[in-house]
């Protein structure tokens, strides 16, 4: 365990986690699951952030969230879920909470299996804390029956398959949070939509500046700050959408507005570029042609 002033409290194991957060030392090295009301003690320090080197599954019963569907609105009011990945900065929870899971996963658990990679590509372990997932009370028993078959492996005797299984509950885990994620996209699609307006706007509001003249171009970071969200986040809400990443409709606003000086002024492909925000025309060549199968050029002929 590491801490510097003003720094998050850096954990490379397992057991320093444990250790600072009053629990048992973990059954095995590389995988935790933790149950804070069990044995609970407060931590001797206090720290406001920290960092792992292990990914982070956590647990909150006390996570409130309505979601509207259709005309009604669902109460999932049986907590929630917070994600974390390896060296990712993480704010703790508060002292009052009394209650809860944290599952942990070293990395070095999952090597030599396809979990190691596949793991990578869920976007929820970069989405911020306020995009947690909220859980209906049947996604909450479903996630708590992974957790207890977790928990009996890691605390029985050790065989040679136990890695397997606990491997395969691993998995099995993340692919129902991916559906849930999935579900409370669709729920709280209302918000979503505005999100999506929200987010038209301020493209548009880029793109058709009076000083957008040398302006970099937007990217997803900046799409997120403006929006309050993270950049995870919002290109998995928009793929449920629309189909499409935040990259993906920056790419088609910008595509309109290279069309639209293309076909209406006399500007030269160079200046068109440097007006859009890039540094290089090449660039802007090739990324319209990537998208219009038709190079700039050719396209402002079509015209003539």
């Amino acid at each position: 365990m590491e801490k510097e002033e003003g720094l998050p409290r850096k954990f490379k194991s397992l057991s320093d986690f444990h250790r600072t957060l009053g629990q048992v030392m973990p059954f095995h090295p590389m995988v935790s699951l933790i149950d804070i009301g069990v044995n609970h003690i407060d931590p001797d320090e206090s720290f406001s952030s920290f960092m792992t080197d292990f990914y982070q599954i956590i647990y909150k019963p006390d996570m409130q969230g309505k979601a509207r569907y259709g005309q009604n609105y669902y109460d999932f009011a049986e907590g929630g879920l917070i994600f974390s990945a390896p060296h990712q900065i993480f704010e703790a929870p508060p002292r009052s909470t009394k209650s809860g899971y944290v599952l942990s996963i070293h990395p070095d658990f999952l090597l030599s299996y396809p979990l190691a990679k596949k793991i990578k590509q869920h976007g929820f372990f970069s989405y911020a804390t306020n995009e947690a997932l909220h859980l209906s009370e049947y996604e909450k028993q479903t996630i708590m029956s992974i957790f207890k078959i977790i928990d009996d492996e890691l605390k029985s005797r050790m065989d040679e398959l136990s890695h397997e299984v606990i491997i395969s509950q691993l998995d099995l885990l993340l692919n129902y949070c991916n559906r849930f994620y999935k579900r409370q996209f669709i729920t709280r699609k209302v918000v979503n939509n505005d999100l999506l307006v929200r987010m038209e706007d301020f493209l548009d509001n880029h793109f058709n500046s009076m000083e957008l003249l040398g302006r970099a171009l937007p990217t997803v970071h900046d799409l997120a700050e403006h929006l309050n969200t993270s950049p995870s986040y919002l290109s998995d809400m928009l793929r449920s959408l629309t189909g499409q990443n935040a990259q993906q409709h920056i790419h088609n606003k910008l595509i309109d507005k290279a069309k639209e000086k293309l076909s209406t002024t006399e500007n030269s492909i160079s200046e068109i570029a440097y007006q859009l925000g890039f540094e290089h025309p090449q660039s802007f060549s090739k990324l319209f042609k990537a998208k219009m199968n038709v190079s700039p050029s050719a396209f402002r002929q079509s015209f003539n």
